[in-house]
This record gives C-alpha cells, structure tokens and sequence, in this order.
C-alpha cells in the first residue's frame, strides 16, 4: 500500500502542473520547561492541503487518506463546517481524485460513503 506521504506529494505535483497553487499544512507540538506542551499549526481536523485554482482563485481543501484510510472525527466536523460554507473540499486517495476535487467544484467529495 502507498503511504499517505507518498499520495501528498503526488497530488502536490499533480494538482501544481494543474494550474494550482498548493499549500501542504504543518503541526507540531513543543514540550516547555514547564512541562506544558505548545501547539504550532492550525486547528484539529484542518485538511492536510489547501491552495486555490489560477482561473477564478477559488480555494479548495484536500484531505489526503491511503486507500483504506477514514476521517476522524475532528476531520469530519471541520468538512461539516466547510460544506455549510459551500466550500471546495474531500478526501484525496489519489492525484486523480484530487484533480477531480479542483477542477470539478466538489464539496466534501469522499466523505459521504
């Protein structure tokens, strides 16, 4: 099976020779001297790609899963807030589906089953 860091970096390249610019998210966590943990990044369940299309500029939010990969819950909720704001976004298992994703407009492609 192909890793889901694998299929990112192909959609990355597929979706950058499809007219696209595209954005890869990073999180991370720091232990302090105190003991506390310091969250960098963007919030829980934010998809693991995002970037808009040069014909219109219009934003889009890809979610990259393996074949047998599922969303978890907090990626679930953030696809509910951007299907409640029309927003282009789904699940990616492939370049071929997040090329679908983009050039098609869909909203929460992949996540209703």
């Amino acid at each position: 099976m192909t890793s889901e860091h694998l299929i990112q970096d192909k959609i990355r390249l597929a979706l950058s020779r499809n007219q696209c610019t595209v954005f890869r998210i990073n999180v991370g966590s720091v232990r302090l001297p105190d003991g506390r943990y310091f969250k960098t990044g963007v919030p829980s369940g934010h998809p693991d790609l995002y970037g808009f299309r040069w014909s219109d500029h219009q934003t889009f939010y890809i979610e990259v899963k393996t074949s047998t990969g599922r969303p978890r819950k907090d990626q679930v909720r953030f696809h509910e807030f951007l299907t409640k704001r029309g927003v282009i976004h789904g699940i990616a298992r492939s370049p071929e589906d997040a090329i679908k994703i983009v050039d098609e407009g869909l909203i929460g492609y992949g996540f209703k089953q």
